[in-house]
């Protein structure tokens, strides 16, 4: 079994945080799946953002799912708070935690989806022990920490692998890409087998922001039905 529902999931990093409520309503408008929600500590990554208070402010503002990825260090300390306070998958960087497996585990445990996270400069192998326990893989395809950097072209060949291991071994999760998504590449991601699609400067930065959610999702539609 794979996943082929296209997910749009706007990253509220890149969103007016004085408009934030407004935003999301105008998102949720446009037809997006998943809010995502980005927590820095400022040691794992070189920024920090928002943490379990605004999670618990989103939960009661949105009806969607809320995609909360964890750059942090030491994450099994925060997971049940968390997982309290509203998200519906947590997600966990590989390189953050040295028991990835407890880790997944705890969100479970929780009542929640769990998901890995690996850089770029981490190779898809080091998830090959834990794909049999994740709702969902993510793929980042920009360095950790900043909105609005340039998409890292090797992401594509990560997401065609996982896709690959995903297929022999009939796993049933998730791959989602975050980083510089954009109109000019989601098709190729798509293609490549990417299914929930983090997008913050590319639909909160447009012009119309729910005109270009709509176009992600039209164009990794197509991707996906034009796929052999």
């Amino acid at each position: 079994m794979t996943y082929a529902r296209i997910e749009i999931a706007p990253s509220i990093l890149a969103s007016n945080f004085a408009r934030l409520g407004e935003e999301i309503r105008m998102v949720e408008e446009a037809g997006a799946d998943v809010i995502h929600v980005d927590v820095m500590d400022g040691h794992f990554v070189p920024n920090i953002s928002i943490g379990i208070p605004v999670v618990a402010s989103l939960r009661k503002a949105t009806r969607l799912p809320l995609d909360v990825h964890l750059m942090i260090e030491r994450p099994e300390e925060y997971i049940e708070d968390f997982v309290r306070a509203g998200s519906t998958r947590v997600l966990v960087h590989q390189e953050a935690t040295v028991h990835l497996d407890r880790a997944l585990a705890m969100i479970r445990e929780g009542g929640a989806e769990a998901g890995a996270v690996i850089n770029p400069a981490t190779p898809v192998a080091m998830l090959g022990e834990i794909l049999d326990r994740v709702d969902t893989v993510l793929v980042m395809s920009v360095n950790p920490g900043f909105g609005g950097q340039k998409f890292i072209p090797g992401a594509v060949e990560k997401i065609r692998q996982l896709n690959q291991w995903r297929s022999r071994y009939n796993g049933a999760f998730r791959i989602e890409v975050d980083g510089g998504v954009d109109l000019e590449n989601i098709s190729a991601l798509a293609q490549a087998g990417a299914n929930t699609f983090v997008a913050g400067t590319s639909i909160f930065g447009a012009s119309d922001p729910a005109g270009a959610a709509r176009k992600l999702r039209k164009l990794a539609t197509e991707a996906l039905s034009q796929k052999v």
